[in-house]
């Protein structure tokens, strides 16, 4: 598990010379890549939500796309179109900008429904169907989606289905005084702008070094109890009162796979609980919702998913 443990403190390394403070952010990006995830990022303009992403592409050598989401975009405009080409009588295919790697969905959710939907198949199997025809992903594709969770005008709330292919959702919050004294000198001495402070970057794996860690997850141990404790956790959910959706079958399933990533970066070859209880917040907060009348009474996702953490007992 070294080889994964040290990806992770380097990528840890080179994202901090451009973001402060957010190296839990950073440890769930990795968890994703490596486990085959995406992650929703929500926090306020100016939180450096797209730096970020373009930050962990960068220090992976992976290839960045971006994808402003603007409530005329079609779906065409996501995954590309096939063109008649009038010299040689044929069409010809255009790529969108989803085949790329690390792909930025910034603002998703001012996007219509049609073209949201547009990632479903992309972020389940990694690929798109486009005419009939299939065509496959980089086995490093991944999606960071951000949205802005102040500002409702001309937004439209991503359908559940879309939010259960995250693997996570990472609440992105104003820094701390003393992080954002470091934020402030930091735009200072990087003049250049972002270029500039991404040009300090130095990428640290290759899509192979990738490879490996993977293999190096999927052979940490997960042992019975834990995955009980995971299942036991997810059917919570669906019996809290305050809640009127649970938890799906297919995020007890990502939470325990993302468990063992989290104890590969470690150092472990072997789960524990508190690797599953880790995540149980960014897993679940945006995969259950609540009976109206508890947000009215002004319980909040997290909250009961909080309840839930600790009504259920960790295996001994």
């Amino acid at each position: 598990m070294n080889n994964v443990s040290a990806l992770r403190d380097q990528v840890q390394a080179e994202v901090a010379k451009v973001i402060v403070d957010q190296q839990e952010a950073v440890d769930l990006l990795i968890a994703a890549l490596l486990t085959g995830g995406h992650v929703l990022l929500e926090g306020p303009p100016g939180s450096a939500k797209t730096l970020l992403g373009r930050a962990f592409a960068a220090a992976l050598s992976l290839r960045f796309g971006r994808i402003q989401f603007t409530p005329d975009l079609m779906p065409g405009d996501v995954l590309g179109v096939n063109m008649f080409n009038f010299t040689t009588s044929e069409f010809v295919f255009t790529p969108g900008p989803i085949f790329t790697e690390i792909l930025l969905a910034d603002e998703v959710n001012r996007t219509p429904p049609k073209t949201q939907a547009a990632l479903l198949e992309a972020m389940n199997e990694r690929t798109v169907t486009i005419d009939g025809e299939m065509r496959t992903l980089s086995d490093g594709f991944m999606v960071i989606a951000t949205q802005n969770p102040i500002e409702h005008h001309g937004t439209y709330p991503l359908p559940e289905a879309q939010l259960d292919r995250f693997l996570f959702k990472h609440v992105v919050d104003y820094p701390t005084a003393e992080a954002e004294r470091a934020v402030v000198r930091l735009g200072i001495n990087g003049g250049a702008g972002v270029t500039g402070l991404l040009a300090a970057i130095a990428p640290v794996a290759t899509i192979e070094t990738l490879r490996a860690a993977r293999v190096a997850v999927n052979g940490v141990t997960i042992a019975d109890e834990v995955i009980d404790y995971a299942v036991r956790l997810v059917r919570a959910t669906r019996e809290h009162p305050t809640l009127q959706v649970g938890v799906s079958p297919r995020a007890a399933s990502m939470m325990t796979r993302a468990a063992g990533a989290v104890a590969a970066m470690q150092g472990r070859d072997y789960v524990i609980p508190d690797d599953v209880k880790r995540l149980t917040g960014p897993v679940m907060r945006h995969r259950v919702m609540l009976e109206p009348g508890a947000e009215i009474d002004g319980l909040t996702a997290n909250r009961a998913v909080v309840e839930i953490v600790e009504s259920v007992a960790p295996p001994r």
